[in-house]
């Protein structure tokens, strides 16, 4: 017996149910719209991430009415350790009026599951175990009006219909490919490795960042370009790992794995981050940054999060971005489901990117240089040196990094990181 067609029709498809899918399908739902959520994985599931959340992630996580108290599961941090150049500084969040002045730590497993579940208690239809292959375009113009998905365990074909559909299948994005998106080769990428151990660190309430990583297995030290952190998980565990950007001759020539062990191995001993205390593989994946794919609204398509590389390029942070991208194209669905006529929606939905750029372009191309400049190791030695003595530069470059400055009303490091922001341009 087949289920009638409206089981498998609505008025969006979101794929995937990461941070940014799950997002947009919270405030899809909420404003009333019908929204599917295909999720190929069953919860919980794992993913490769620092597992720590910044203040910008933390408000969104407020927006949405998630209970982030520490009853519920939710480890606080204060601010950022940062370590390098023989200096240690540690540097608290920032007291703004647009974002708390503290940060978060959870589990991607957990994490992602307590946003999926939010998306479902507003409304949003949650399949599971869907793995989504091909669009269902219309032959005529191109749009895409569907997807092609198998479902459970048993991978029963399905199709699945909507006027329109949100990619936020993470970075290898199939559906993106599909509709002929392609990764922008001029735009940096980064890869995170990282693996948990039992740990007497576990309750640190700083995040903690080395921008040292010393590759010193060979004949001569080399300095890498990236940066290694330890977030203590507040469950008896650390999260160390690493992320290393692109922009050298490093990249591809080395195993990253062995790096991570071979940092981990330099580390204090009474710290535990040894072989044997270490409660997971060593796993990674990309960080997809800085626009890496465009455009972000094409024939009834939206990307989302990772799937429209919206990773910063100065921190490597994605969940904020995820879910503010999240939130930013629900409004513009709403909007334009709301128009009479298709001209009129398109028109609306053709807005989605130009609002991208305009929040994030000019700050993304800012981090752009920057990654280039962090890719010559003697500029990334002098920084580290001579840059963490001082402590309101590294105020300064922690608003910078971490993105947090108040828009309006701030003070003059806000006013500089905005200006500059506003004039770079939002390619």
């Amino acid at each position: 017996m087949t289920e009638p067609l409206s089981e498998h029709s609505a008025d969006v498809i979101v794929v995937g149910a990461g941070p940014a899918g799950s997002t947009t399908a919270y405030y899809l739902a909420k404003a009333g719209l019908d929204v599917l959520l295909l999720e190929k994985t069953a919860f919980p599931r794992e993913k490769v991430c620092g597992d720590g959340l910044t203040p910008r992630a933390t408000k969104q996580l407020v927006s949405m009415g998630i209970d982030i108290s520490e009853e519920a599961g939710w480890l606080r941090n204060k601010g950022l350790r940062i370590i390098g150049g023989g200096v240690r500084l540690q540097l608290d969040w920032p007291d703004l009026a647009s974002y708390p002045d503290y940060g978060l730590v959870r589990k991607r497993d957990d994490f992602d599951e307590q946003l999926a579940r939010n998306a479902q208690k507003a409304g949003a239809r949650l399949y599971e175990r869907c793995n989504v292959g091909e669009p269902v375009k219309d032959e005529r113009t191109g749009r895409i009006t569907g997807v092609h998905a198998k479902l459970g365990e048993e991978k029963t074909p399905v199709t699945f219909h909507a006027p329109l559909v949100v990619a936020a299948d993470g970075n290898s994005t199939r559906l993106s490919l599909n509709m002929g998106l392609h990764r922008r080769e001029d735009r940096p990428m980064g890869v995170a490795v990282r693996t948990y151990f039992t740990s007497p660190r576990h309750d640190d309430d700083y995040l903690e960042s080395w921008l040292e990583l010393w590759d010193r297995r060979g004949a001569e030290d080399r300095l890498l370009p990236g940066y290694g952190w330890i977030f203590g998980m507040g469950d008896g565990t650390s999260n160390v790992g690493l992320g290393i950007l692109n922009s050298s001759s490093a990249f591809k020539e080395l195993d990253w794995r062995e790096v991570l062990k071979a940092w981990c191995a330099s580390m204090p001993e009474d710290w535990g981050y040894t072989p044997e205390n270490m409660t997971t593989p060593i796993r990674g994946a990309a960080l997809p940054m800085a626009f890496n794919r465009q455009p972000h609204y094409t024939k009834g398509l939206l990307l989302v999060g990772d799937a429209g590389g919206l990773v910063n390029p100065f921190n490597g942070e994605g969940i904020a971005y995820a879910m503010e991208s999240g939130q930013i194209a629900a409004d513009v669905i709403v909007q334009a489901h709301a128009r009479a006529t298709p001209a009129q929606r398109e028109l609306a939905l053709q807005h989605y990117p130009k609002i991208l750029k305009d929040t994030y372009g000019g700050y993304y191309t800012l981090g752009r240089a920057f990654v280039k400049m962090i890719g010559n190791p003697k500029v990334m030695k002098i920084a580290t040196q001579r840059g963490l003595t001082h402590p309101v530069l590294m105020k300064f470059t922690l608003k910078m990094l971490a993105n947090l400055t108040d828009p309006t009303g701030g003070d003059a490091m806000d006013r500089i990181i905005n200006g500059l922001s506003k004039v770079a341009p939002k390619a």
